[in-house]
């Protein structure tokens, strides 16, 4: 065995060593951005996680031209990284942060699906009978009386059959006219059903602004001053607003953009005002604030206390309340629930013109991710994508996670792969390196982890844990880094890759 392979060897061996006593090793609690309040020792596996998600979404804003990103994560009652990435406005190079506020969209459904819980507790609403018991004048012409009347349970979990948008066409463009209260009272003069209650899945902002006018019936209240008295300002959360703050455009309120067209462009939208709508998609928030309202749902289920909501109501609200026929949809009380392998996460997504936002929660491991963008770009790739690398690289503690002999910091960068692809990153990982092609909406897929075998060499390790083909590195005069190649394949130096 090599000196290098023993001293490897040597190095996880300590590393997995049980203490003398024979109690698992401790995981430090603390990453390195709270080390000094805590004084904790950093937990270099999630720094490394965090500093692969930051670099993947600093480089997939450039190559999908996001004018600007503000992303976190949630573990427990703690924000343990929280980042802006290009502009708020980008026209004046306002730069987006963790605070910039976004349209949130339809992740309002979930304050107005609290408002509704709330009122259930106070015994003024009941999910199950029928809604014109609140609403007199929300009536629909039925298509399947067997399946009962429309129910708050059947808007929350959108299997109530009622349309989507109710005839309004408030989503088109350039000016996004949304009804006001009274034209929306008025067109239940012309109501269907589409299906039968419970029947199909059929997502409706009809559905959830019913909810909220139901809040507005029962407490007696403007839906803006309940939900700003009841549930915003209890929870801290200052910076959210059931309206889009315009005194803020440009600057705290970021400005919203369209798809990419084809000549690789977003064009910039217009603000809108929700009106009517304002309780299923008109709502403004920032990270900073979504974070704070994800630690209150991990409070609230760890604690069992009564915190806005009961927490049993909460665990309600996150449970399959209604699947699709096809098994492929399943809805909580105003809650996405979510399977991706084997994983549950419940949270929501909010799609609107200029702005696409997602929150998601992994209620075991008390983790929650939250991407937002003033852009029409899929969010939820952003968001697996997050919560793959967190986890890819908890299985790399897990399994092999040995202090490296090598310095793997000079081996860091961004590589051009022209002309076979954009480029790479290259950073260190559980003792050695990992690469990630760009641009890439499956990092978790797309990783290649690099073992250190000798001087500027590596092996490549496949999923099984074998080893694979040689990657070499090749310094210049100055003794830096300037290529990686691979397969015989020159990968020249770029630059640092965050």
């Amino acid at each position: 065995m090599s000196r290098l392979r023993m001293s490897i060897a040597l190095s996880l061996t300590l590393h997995l060593a049980a203490p003398a006593n024979g109690a698992p090793p401790v995981e430090p609690a603390a990453p390195a951005v709270l080390q000094a309040a805590t004084g904790e020792k950093p937990d270099t596996g999630r720094e490394e996680a965090l500093r692969l998600i930051s670099a993947w979404l600093k480089g997939m804003i450039a190559f999908r031209k996001v004018p600007g990103m503000s992303a976190g994560i949630v573990k427990g009652q703690q924000t343990i990284w929280s980042k802006g990435f290009g502009h708020s406005d980008a026209q004046r190079r306002v730069a987006a942060s963790p605070d910039t506020r976004y349209s949130i969209c339809s992740i309002s459904k979930l304050f107005t699906a609290v408002a509704v819980m709330q009122q259930v507790e106070q015994d003024r609403l009941a999910l199950d009978k029928p809604l014109t018991d609140y609403l007199p004048w929300a009536k629909f012409a039925e298509v399947d009386r067997a399946s009962g009347p429309v129910t708050l349970r059947g808007l929350l979990t959108h299997a109530a059959g009622v349309p989507r948008e109710g005839g309004f066409q408030y989503w088109g463009a350039p000016d996004f006219t949304f009804p006001t209260r009274e034209a929306f009272r008025q067109s239940f003069a012309d109501q269907t059903r589409l299906y039968g209650g419970f029947t199909r899945y059929q997502y409706s902002n009809m559905g959830l602004t019913l909810a909220g006018e139901a809040v507005i019936a029962a407490s007696g209240q403007p839906y803006a001053d309940y939900v700003t008295t009841n549930i915003l300002r209890p929870l801290k959360l200052d910076h959210t607003t059931p309206y889009l703050p315009m005194k803020e455009y440009g600057r705290g309120l970021a400005v919203g953009h369209g798809y990419l067209d084809r000549d690789g462009e977003r064009m910039v939208l217009k603000p809108f005002d929700a009106s009517a709508v304002t309780p299923a998609a008109g709502f403004a928030s920032s990270v900073v604030d979504l974070a704070r309202f994800a630690q209150w749902q991990f409070r609230l289920l760890q604690t069992g206390k009564t915190e806005v909501l009961q927490s049993s109501t909460l665990r309600d609200m996150q449970r399959v309340q209604f699947m699709d026929p096809d098994w492929r949809i399943t809805r909580g009380l105003g809650f996405g629930v979510y399977r991706r392998g084997d994983k549950t996460y419940v949270g929501h997504s909010g799609e609107c013109p200029g702005y696409f936002t997602r929150l998601m929660l992994h209620l075991p491991s008390e983790t929650a991710v939250i991407v937002m963008m003033n852009a029409a770009e899929p969010s939820a790739p952003y968001v697996d994508g997050i919560f793959d690398i967190l986890n890819k690289r908890q299985s790399a503690k897990n399994q092999n996670d040995a202090a490296s002999p090598v310095d793997l910091e000079p081996y860091s960068g961004r590589y051009s792969t022209q002309p076979w692809g954009a480029e790479v990153m290259v950073l260190p990982w559980a003792g050695g390196l990992v690469t990630l092609g760009l641009p890439s909406m499956s990092p978790g897929d797309d990783m290649t982890i690099l073992k250190p075998v000798g001087e500027d060499r590596f092996r490549r390790i496949r999923p099984d844990g074998s080893e694979a083909e040689i990657v070499r590195f090749e310094r210049g005069k100055d003794g830096r880094i300037s290529q990686m190649t691979w397969h015989d394949t020159p990968s020249p130096r770029l630059g640092d890759a965050d």
